[in-house]
């Protein structure tokens, strides 16, 4: 009987009894969910839109409903689109660099052309994906991760310390918006470290809602955009345009190349966690379709970029459960969330401190996951120099933007975006320098 129950549990296609499949769905939502609304904040925040102003509220809006959109094409599948198994999708924080540069110097007419084009491209390489995944090993790979969480880490420092617009005024860095972060960041650990269940794995969230009461006992939260929003609402397509920008076009189509092989991994884990197998060419070639169709949809309609969750992964393994129904009724809350701007407007309204916890967590996990990829990498003078003439290029670059003043706009924006210059000379160099017989990278 227990031989046939796992075999069951390993079975994408078993469908567990509802009294099972929404709690285990909404463990999926809880273990993404801040990680899927955050980049629509920050990209809210860096196109000029307030806290609790309605283009914000859109946004984050948005990232809910095509979240769960993506994820049903991945679970029930359209056509060749998904790869009929339990993966979870939401915004992706890799595109966040390039994504931030794109809003504050082209627009966001720009940025959404940008996403779109991408998007169809990341769509097409679902036809040769298999032929590209030895392009990003784990040095490339890893490097990239810990390029990202590098990259965004001051954007939670600023954040918890009040804000950009506070930035070089007195109130910035002030105990008041400290305490609040701190509230976050300490009630986070409390829970990841000394609960179990449900509660470590909503660490970072129940976090935030203590985060957020704290606000409201402190007088820190305005409800006034709450009580503005409408109960229901429907996505708007082109909402803030569409521009095709050259620098935002190659930007965002180079991450959706990243983004791709990001997915082919998390298919493997999923496999590997869930069933004990590798995926099939069919559901590596179905989630990479998926992931660029979700991403097309959703910048059509004002969505950011989708990917993959890799903690939703991790829960695969955890639970035991690969049953690709229980991520479609996580999926299926999402998109309910998704058409009520209220669930939106009430998150809008955490006070930008107490989202700077959350996000120096999240930030700093994402580098600390980049770090676990390349301890796989064997550290012979080769990868070393790799790492070394990566990492020193791009994020000079990055902090000292004036070195390429004299270069063309577009390619100034792309060189001095941090994360793309890392990625190329990553990708080039272990591609062109010969490796050691016995390395492994």
């Amino acid at each position: 009987m227990a031989d046939t129950l796992t075999e069951k549990l390993r079975d994408p296609d078993y469908v567990p009894p509802l009294s099972q499949a929404i709690p285990l769905g909404i463990q999926h939502v809880l273990a993404m969910f801040v990680s899927n609304f955050t980049p629509a904040i920050i990209i809210a925040l860096a196109a000029g839109f307030g806290f609790g102003s309605a283009d914000m509220v859109y946004l984050i809006q948005m990232s809910m409903l095509f979240a769960g959109a993506a994820t049903l094409l991945q679970t029930i599948t359209l056509g060749r689109i998904g790869a009929k198994l339990p993966i979870m999708q939401g915004t992706s924080f890799a595109f966040i660099p390039v994504m931030i540069p794109v809003v504050k110097g082209a627009g966001m007419g720009a940025l959404f052309g940008g996403i779109i084009v991408g998007s169809i491209v990341h769509t097409l390489m679902g036809f040769f994906i298999g032929r590209i995944r030895g392009w990003l090993p784990p040095l490339v790979t890893g490097l990239v991760v810990v390029t990202i969480g590098l990259s965004l880490i001051p954007v939670g420092i600023e954040y918890a310390a009040g804000g950009v617009p506070l930035k070089g005024k007195p109130g910035f860095g002030g105990l008041e918006h400290w305490s609040l972060a701190l509230v976050v960041i300490l009630v986070s650990l409390g829970c990841k470290f000394f609960a179990r269940g449900m509660v470590s794995t909503a660490a970072v969230l129940i976090g935030l809602i203590a985060g957020f009461l704290a606000g409201i006992a402190t007088g820190a939260v305005n409800f006034g955009g709450v009580a503005r929003a409408e109960w229901f609402a429907i996505p708007q397509p082109f909402k803030y345009g569409i521009e095709f920008n050259a620098a935002a076009i190659i930007g965002i189509t180079l991450m959706c190349l990243v983004s791709a092989i990001e997915t082919v991994g998390d298919v493997a884990g999923v496999t590997k966690g869930g069933a004990n197998r590798e995926p099939t060419e069919k559901e590596i070639e179905g989630a990479t379709f998926a992931d660029g169709a979700g991403s097309l949809i959703s910048g059509i309609f004002g969505g950011l970029p989708n990917t993959s969750f890799s903690q939703n992964v991790g829960l695969v393994a955890l639970t035991g459960i690969m049953s690709r129904f229980v991520v479609t009724c996580g999926a299926i809350f999402l998109l309910l969330c998704g058409f009520i701007p209220k669930v939106g407007a009430v998150i809008s309204a955490m006070p930008i401190s107490v989202l700077g916890g959350g996000v120096i967590i999240m930030f700093g996990m994402v580098v600390s996951a980049g770090v676990n990829m390349l301890s796989e990498v064997r550290w012979d003078a080769r990868n070393m120099t790799v790492l070394a003439i990566s990492l020193a290029v791009g994020l000079g670059l990055k902090q000292v933007p004036e070195a390429l003043q004299h270069l063309p706009q577009t390619l100034k924006i792309l060189m001095t975006s941090g994360l793309l210059p890392v990625a190329f000379l990553a990708i080039v160099m272990n591609l062109v320098l010969p490796k050691s017989e016995d390395a492994n990278a």
